[in-house]
């Protein structure tokens, strides 16, 4: 039973690990800044449940997708009290503020509980939004440096990517160097390989004299040729050959960008095995290391085809496609579930740093001009870009949460 419940659960910890790392870094440096951070929490809307400790409520919410770090800022009323640019001295004692709360007083205490927070939650002693005593100003994001608020909103990102790293690490240590051997299963008639006289069960060992093991390797070599011969060394039982072969232009999908592109072919087939070496740490971490640079290759060309229209929009998957490619995960094993939030983790940490406004890339952005400006951005300025990121992400999930529908259906 728990064996078939088991890959379901999958999507949850998919998202789940992949998000609270990712929070977890802001809340990190919001903390190490000295910004107030009241509220983590792990999805939207509603509070489920969840404890408060110390300053802060760590919460799960009622919409499992995302999760977000709630930060003291001179935009946020509730919190701040006389913030969004009014002078804490501008209201008068008995003033009934927007949010229903009373103020009482020049250092911007308020008699009453507001009406979105839990009897629970509520501490006469604690600063708003769970208590009645207003946020000081050097607790705010925007008293911070450029610096400090720049790392901020980088911590998710780098987070995201040490995970990468980190899990694509423990991979190699747990599990070995996974590779195929660059063993022949079968040559196809009148190809350029059957013609050379390669045949089933002959091991390749080298390629134009450069020595290989896994078929990865033979294929990286043979690809860039497109005209002209190369060698191929084979070990056929205890006979040791060399055969010239001259590779076949072929086009083909890029697996990455789905853009065509002229490769070369020698039509062979490849058996279907798996090899595996044991490796110590350090070739773990190196390996590791490699790995997350060729996902950030991957994922930062689909994003140049994608400008450049040499990738489909057709081809972006979002939350129920990536719960199904988690279940189908689970399923294979644990190496493959791992596999799938290290290169998830990337693609948040990547997609991120897009200079959408409400994206992490977009307010880096905006603090660096504000930085370069000498002042900040007018109210009304800041929630134009913001009004501009909010459709450009709601456009995006339409967009994914269309194409998940149509392949579901397709399938």
């Amino acid at each position: 039973m728990l064996s078939t419940i088991a890959p379901y659960i999958a999507p949850l910890l998919v998202f789940g690990l992949v998000v609270f790392v990712h929070e977890l870094g802001h809340f990190v440096a919001a903390k190490l800044c000295g910004v107030y951070a009241p509220v983590f929490s792990l999805g939207w809307g509603r509070r489920l449940f969840g404890w408060r400790r110390g300053e802060t409520d760590y919460r799960v919410s009622l919409i499992p997708l995302g999760g977000y770090v709630r930060m003291a800022t001179r935009d946020d009323d509730s919190m701040a009290g006389i913030e969004g640019g009014t002078d804490r001295g501008s209201f008068d004692a008995g003033t009934r503020l927007p949010d229903g709360r009373l103020f009482i007083g020049d250092e911007g205490e308020y008699a009453e509980r507001p009406a979105d927070i839990p009897a629970s939650l509520w501490d006469p002693a604690a600063m708003a939004p769970f208590g009645p005593k207003a946020v000081p100003q050097d607790r705010w994001v925007e008293s911070k440096s450029v610096a400090a608020r720049v790392f901020i909103l980088s911590a998710g990102v780098i987070m995201n990517i040490v995970l990468t790293l980190g899990v694509s690490s423990g991979i190699f240590y747990a599990y070995g160097n996974a590779y195929r051997p660059a063993v022949i299963d079968s040559v196809i008639t009148g190809a350029p390989a059957a013609a050379a006289g390669l045949q089933a069960g002959d091991r390749i060992t080298a390629v134009n004299g450069e020595s290989v093991r896994a078929w990865d390797e033979v294929v990286d070599r043979i690809s860039p040729i497109t005209s002209g011969a190369v060698t191929l060394d084979v070990q056929r039982g205890s006979e040791k050959l060399s055969m010239p072969v001259t590779p076949v232009q072929t086009e083909i999908d890029d697996p990455v960008t789905g853009a065509k592109r002229t490769v070369g072919r020698v039509g062979i087939q490849v058996r279907d095995s798996v090899a595996r070496e044991s490796i110590g740490l350090g070739t773990a971490m190196q390996l590791g290391s490699k790995a997350t640079w060729g996902m950030a290759t991957s994922v930062a060309g689909v994003l140049k085809g994608l400008v450049s229209g040499q990738v489909s929009a057709k081809n972006l998957g979002g939350p129920i496609q990536i719960a199904r490619t988690s279940v189908q995960a689970a399923r294979r094993g644990a190496e493959t579930l791992w596999s799938l939030i290290a290169f998830l983790s990337l693609n948040i940490a990547i997609l991120n740093l897009v200079p959408i406004p409400v994206l992490d890339g977009g307010q880096i952005l905006l603090v660096l001009a504000e930085a370069v400006k000498g002042r900040a951005f007018s109210p009304g300025v800041r929630e134009g870009f913001a009004r501009v990121g909010v459709l450009a992400v709601l456009a995006l999930i339409v967009l994914v949460t269309f194409n998940d529908i149509r392949s579901t259906f397709a399938n």
